[in-house]
């Protein structure tokens, strides 16, 4: 094998060139700002417990997560479209329990943005904060809730847009395992392909000469065969 990686050391050289340029942006990135905010779902005021955030009941995270789910519906994508939210965005509702198993008991929600400038990933988070307030206040209303009994959304931590920024160490690593497979595979292939072409050539070279004898010989023999017709 090493010596057909020497044969085709140009093909090598094309790989690595395509790696460095890889690595040139995997070295200076595009920068991307993520932004995160959390909501809570409160209960209303009542007279027994007039301190919201502490009664916050496992069927206000049933109703904050009914709500999640009608904005990551295609509708729903579609309305935070029309609000102006570009980009990636996430609403990820507080999990008590696994990834197999979720459990959603508590009615906090954390909104994540990605832009490439602060300012427009922190608007994104609003707007989508925004059209979480809408569901809730819809749902409610569809309901025929009293104003005074109806439950609501506070901001507990503002969005705030923070550089992404990943491990360029891991990022090297990767391009070079992969020029690395990759230049040996092209090497490998190319080479087949050179010396089964090259083979043809000769095997074509070979037997050129033959078949023309051959064809002056049967030439040659119709000739008397056609005067002694005559």
């Amino acid at each position: 094998m090493f010596r057909t990686l020497r044969r085709r050391w140009y093909v090598l050289v094309l790989v690595a060139v395509l790696a460095g340029t890889g690595a040139l942006q995997v070295l200076r990135p595009t920068r991307t700002y993520v932004s995160s905010a959390i909501v809570v779902l409160k209960p209303p005021v009542t007279g027994s417990q007039p301190n919201q955030l502490a009664n916050l009941q496992p069927p206000l995270a049933a109703v904050s997560y009914a709500a999640v789910q009608q904005l990551e519906s295609p509708a729903g994508a579609d309305e935070l479209r029309a609000a102006g939210v570009a980009g990636t965005y996430r609403l990820i509702p507080r999990n008590s329990g696994t990834s197999v198993t979720p459990r959603y008991l508590i009615p906090s929600l954390q909104v994540q943005a990605e832009h490439a400038e602060p300012a427009a990933a922190n608007l994104a988070v609003l707007k989508v904060v925004e059209a979480y307030t809408k569901r809730i206040t819809a749902m409610q209303a569809e309901q025929q809730i009293p104003e005074p009994a109806r439950m609501s959304v506070t901001l507990l931590v503002p969005p705030t847009a923070v550089a992404q920024t990943g491990t360029k160490s891991r990022g090297l690593a990767g391009t070079a395992l992969l020029a690395g497979v990759c230049g040996v595979a092209a090497a490998l292939w190319t080479d087949q392909v050179v010396t089964r072409r090259n083979r043809r050539r000769r095997e074509s070279a070979d037997t050129g000469p033959e078949s023309e004898a051959g064809a002056v010989a049967e030439a040659r023999s119709r000739v008397p065969a056609a005067a002694a017709a005559r």
